[in-house]
């Protein structure tokens, strides 16, 4: 596999037909959006028909294929709040349904399943990768998902955000608040002197925290109400992502009283292309 933004698909479209690709294949398995968005420049530009799957169907069929074929496929993080014993834990998804799958891309969709056929859409938010992504070019400066990230790795969200030890003095008791959990995602902004000190680094770690911070109470809301227990993160927004991953780990062990982990997959971002592979398959 090769990744690219849909935004290069133009310059994709010359690299294929500069190589010849449309000599040795005339169809082309695809699944999102781009499926519909890109049908005509592939027809146009290098002659070759897409053969269009539905992106969920895809998605799951894909990551149910990979784990009944990798054993060590599926693992949570272990201590994710411990940069030194943080570790990766395998867990056995071998009999899984029902569980959730939040799909994080430029935005975020939570998928309900049910069983290999019997899934829904049951909620999802604007706010995910893609906002990331785009906050932090305009906060930063930065240009790529991977400047970005690294950026992050360097940064102290604390100088940006206001904790609740900032409001309290320390930790809320009563509700069980820890004083160093975010009260407020870039409350200390509001001050000149405080964003005067701010570095970029602050700044894109403080994006990372509140995107991931919203997509977990978004998927810990989801499994209440769905009852569902096992939550399963993947998306290209989790590629070279380890900080995000364990955000979500800590936050969803937290809010759960550790009755529930985040769940996460060795592959994410590959689901899709194995499932409409599968699925052409068995319409060929």
């Amino acid at each position: 596999f090769i990744r690219f933004p849909t935004s290069e698909m133009g310059n994709f479209l010359i690299l294929a037909k500069s190589k010849g690709i449309a000599t040795l294949v005339s169809t082309v398995c695809a699944t999102g959006g781009g499926a519909y968005k890109f049908e005509n420049d592939f027809k146009k530009e290098v002659n070759m028909k897409l053969a269009k799957f539905d992106e969920f169907d895809s998605l799951i069929k894909g990551m149910q294929y990979v784990d009944a074929h990798n054993p060590a496929e599926c693992y949570y993080w272990a201590k994710p709040t411990d940069e030194k014993k943080s570790v990766k834990v395998n867990y056995d998804f071998s009999n899984p349904y029902p569980f959730l799958v939040v799909n994080i891309g430029s935005g975020v969709s939570v998928l309900a399943v049910y069983g290999p056929n019997n899934y829904k859409r049951v909620s999802g938010t604007s706010i995910g990768g893609g906002t990331f992504l785009g906050l932090c070019c305009l906060l930063t400066g930065c240009n790529s998902f991977e400047e970005a990230i690294e950026l992050a790795a360097g940064g102290d969200n604390r100088h940006v955000d206001k904790l609740v030890r900032d409001i309290y003095g320390g930790d809320y008791d009563r509700f069980g608040l820890p004083g160093d959990l975010v009260a407020s995602s870039f409350g200390q902004m509001n001050s000149r002197d405080r964003r005067s000190k701010v570095s970029r680094e602050d700044l894109a770690k403080a994006t990372l925290v509140t995107i991931t911070n919203n997509i977990g109470s978004i998927a810990r809301m989801c499994a209440l109400q769905e009852k569902i227990e096992r939550v399963v993160f993947i998306g290209n927004f989790l590629r070279v992502n380890p900080i995000s991953m364990k955000l979500l780990a800590y936050a969803m062990d937290y809010w759960s009283n550790g009755t529930m982990k985040a769940l996460f997959l060795e592959h994410e971002g590959y689901f899709g292309a194995v499932g409409c592979l599968l699925e052409f398959n068995e319409r060929s």
